[in-house]
């Protein structure tokens, strides 16, 4: 916005910029004098000396270009300008308590907010265990869900998005503070009928290296890992499809069109697929608690944030 010198311009040359600056900090004296018709009136109901009530107006006026007013003594009406100005003057009055509001309940631990963020894995019964446990005790606190990949999860994270974030495998950047919660098992899902699947008791990775896998697109924390694992059992898979959603991977899975390095399914056992415990390498990663280092938070996500590490652990394990 191009520097302010409003005294004495002609309202043509004011943009909507400038507006907004000359009327913002004079709103609430404006509102009041149009609602009492008084300026002596209006003084006392904002509490301030009605001399300055009256200059202040009068600047506003002589800054806008426009008479806001018609005076007969102390007592006053809205011009049409007058009544445009009120029209909307109001409206951001009441955006700006109900922001006042909202940023005092933020601020409770009783009453806050959290914006957490997870990844679609935990989305089903993970995160809703978590929830329901929580506001046992603080039922008050209102929640902000966010899921998505690793990447774009930790990327909100630093961006002031979310508070907390919920993934896996856990960051080694020293912008940001990890906590490990518990020990997931990844499995190689095959469809019902594939050779593999008679491998009930477990199988070495390296058993797949001719299968063609669908996995998660790049930026998904799996996706790294799922490279990685086959990387250590001695190849590089083939991924066909890539996708966004463990069911659906897991769907695709039973279709026939490939095998998957999955978490076990929330929902048990999916028709027309097995789950094999992989024996080499160990496909397992560490689920864990994330937030920004250094970084003040609410109460309310100070609060959640020690629930989470204490509490976390058992609940956001498979339940057998």
């Amino acid at each position: 916005m191009r520097p302010m010198h409003l005294r004495g311009m002609q309202n043509a040359e004011m943009d909507e910029n400038d507006v907004l600056a000359v009327v913002a900090p004079r709103l609430r004296q404006f509102a009041a004098v149009a609602r009492a018709e008084h300026m002596t009136r209006a003084a006392d109901e904002i509490g301030v000396p009605q001399s300055t009530l009256s200059r202040g107006i009068a600047r506003l006026e002589r800054d806008l270009g426009v008479a806001l007013f018609v005076r007969a003594g102390r007592a006053v009406r809205l011009t049409r300008a007058g009544r445009t100005l009120l029209r909307h003057a109001e409206r951001a009055l009441a955006e700006l308590d109900a922001a006042g509001r909202e940023i005092v309940e933020d601020a409770d631990a009783v009453r806050g907010r959290v914006a957490l963020g997870f990844l679609h894995t935990f989305g089903a019964e993970a995160v809703p265990r978590l929830l329901r446990e929580f506001r046992r005790t603080h039922a008050g606190v209102r929640f902000d869900l966010a899921q998505g990949g690793h990447d774009a999860l930790l990327e909100r994270l630093r961006a002031g998005e979310v508070d907390l974030c919920v993934t896996s495998p856990l960051p080694p950047d020293f912008g940001l503070t990890s906590t490990a919660m518990y020990e997931q098992e990844l499995r190689l899902v095959v469809p019902a009928d594939h050779p593999l699947a008679i491998h009930r008791d477990g199988l070495p990775l390296a058993a797949a290296a001719k299968a063609q896998f669908v996995g998660y697109r790049p930026g998904f924390g799996l996706r790294s890992l799922t490279e990685a694992w086959c990387r250590e059992a001695g190849f590089v898979p083939r991924l066909a499809f890539e996708g966004e959603d463990g069911e659906t991977l897991r769907g695709l899975v039973g279709a026939g069109l490939g095998v998957a390095l999955l978490a076990p399914s929330a929902h048990g056992a999916a028709a027309g697929v097995v789950e094999l415990p992989v024996t080499a390498p160990r496909t397992t990663r560490t689920v864990g608690l994330v937030w920004v280092a250094d970084r003040e938070v609410a109460p309310a996500v100070r609060v959640f944030r020690d629930f989470l590490r204490h509490a976390g652990p058992k609940l956001l394990a498979p339940r057998a």
